[in-house]
């Protein structure tokens, strides 16, 4: 039996979900006060200058301090069944398939959210390591639960969880830099679905 690790955003979509996912699950005028705010964060973010782990730490303890999380979890699945659905890349749920039919663990890596990813992984009956928001007698308190799942972080927590030499080959998919350290652990490395030969 083989490991499958896969990223979520950008591998099994065709997009990056988070920020749909903030849209989806921010009130309005909420948004709009941190769409104002955190700009510059963003901007330094797309510009290469600011860590995406850095940007999600300001959005979340912004846009999600003090909410419900059954509030928020429920627009999670909101979002999930009519925006997500259709970002689905064929192609990995053709590779997923293909994993499950030659009898391999699968498991989904990704810095998104549980309160998000949890649904469709749980849909499709496959494993998932991922963020956590911190949550405090029912409410978010806009902190994460431990760090954000994504560089050194996703390779901490599949060798924490998982036994790599259990099994007889590793594949690893990702799409950014922030998958690095997860190819890292594999035999057989995709990006942007196309194999890595070293």
């Amino acid at each position: 039996m083989d490991l499958a690790l896969f990223d979520f955003d950008g591998t099994i979509t065709d997009r990056e979900t988070f920020p749909g996912f903030v849209r989806a699950t921010v009130d309005r005028r909420r948004l709009r006060w941190g769409s104002a705010l955190l700009a510059p964060h963003v901007i330094g973010y797309k510009l290469g200058w600011v860590s995406g782990e850095a940007v999600r730490r300001r959005i979340v303890a912004f846009g999600y301090r003090g909410r419900r999380e059954s509030e928020v979890r429920a627009a999670a699945e909101r979002y999930l069944r009519d925006v997500v659905a259709q970002q689905i890349r064929p192609e990995a749920l053709e590779r997923i398939a293909w994993h499950r039919e030659r009898g391999d663990r699968v498991v989904v890596v990704t810095a998104n959210l549980e309160l998000f990813v949890s649904a469709w992984c749980e849909q499709q009956g496959l494993e998932y390591i991922c963020s956590h928001l911190q949550a405090r007698d029912g409410v978010l308190t806009g902190r994460y639960l431990g760090r954000d799942c994504c560089g050194p972080e996703k390779s901490r927590r599949v060798r924490e969880r998982i036994a790599l030499q259990d099994y007889a080959s590793v594949h690893a998919y990702g799409d950014t830099v922030e998958d690095r350290e997860l190819l890292a652990l594999a035999d057989r490395r995709f990006y942007r679905w196309r194999e890595v030969v070293s």
